[in-house]
């Protein structure tokens, strides 16, 4: 079932358009990778998934009973934001703020969802930690735990390997992937072309071209051949 739906999106910023003619299709259940070229529009597809921004025109529809508390995201950190001193328990808790309603407190419900995202994301034992003394890592982990104290359908993330060690972001990408393969619908935008053909079954590519459609379609397509050329053939194929 389609959990999101753009027809024709116009996107952009005080009537200057960015990206015209998009059509994009997200299924239940689909792994989505957003690919493409620094300012090519990533991030404002994003938040207009998001309902932070308009489109300028055309349209995007949620179905699938997708509402804005059952997604989840992951932004792009700021320094700033790296700093804040807070507990991980309760930056994690902080992702059940939209089920709160008029609550001015978190009940038992949302507190036992935050422990087993916790859990689920293997930083129970930092529980009492300040988040701004984590490794980048670690802070990563906090930050999914936290989205996912939100997510109920679907995930939205913004370079969520972004400043990560080789490690680590290997390690994430196989926790993103996990969740996917758990029935979490996931929408990620990334700049590694490779991780996002391991991983990924569909493939959003805008800039001077737009491409959407499956990965294996994506990989017979003029523009999927010019990458795995680029990456010498057979390490861009189907990981």
């Amino acid at each position: 079932m389609a959990q999101i739906l753009c027809k024709d999106l116009e996107l952009g910023y005080e009537g200057s358009s960015i990206i015209s003619g998009l059509d994009l299709t997200v299924n239940a259940g689909d792994y989505l990778c957003i690919v493409g070229e620094n300012g090519s529009g990533k991030s404002t597809l994003m938040k207009t998934l998001l309902r932070l921004r308009q489109p300028l025109s055309g349209t995007l529809e949620m179905g699938d009973g997708l509402t804005a508390d059952k997604i989840g995201y992951l932004p792009q950190q700021t320094l700033v934001q790296r700093d804040f001193p807070a507990s991980v328990w309760e930056i994690v808790l902080s992702g059940c703020l939209n089920k709160c309603g008029m609550r001015p407190f978190y009940n038992k419900a949302e507190k036992k969802r935050a422990y087993d995202n916790m859990e689920k994301m293997n930083i129970l034992h930092l529980k009492d930690r300040c988040y701004r003394e984590l490794s980048g890592g670690q802070q990563q982990r906090v930050l999914l735990a936290r989205a996912l104290c939100a997510a109920e359908k679907i995930l939205l993330l913004d370079e969520p390997v972004a400043g990560l060690d080789p490690k680590v972001t290997a390690e994430m990408y196989e926790t993103i992937y996990s969740l996917n393969r758990e029935g979490i619908t996931i929408v990620m935008i990334s700049h590694d072309i490779q991780a996002a053909l391991k991983y990924a079954d569909h493939i959003l590519h805008i800039g001077n071209e737009v491409f959407f459609g499956t990965k294996e379609e994506f990989l017979s397509s003029k523009l999927g051949k010019a990458y795995s050329e680029y990456f010498g053939g057979e390490e861009i194929s189907n990981g």
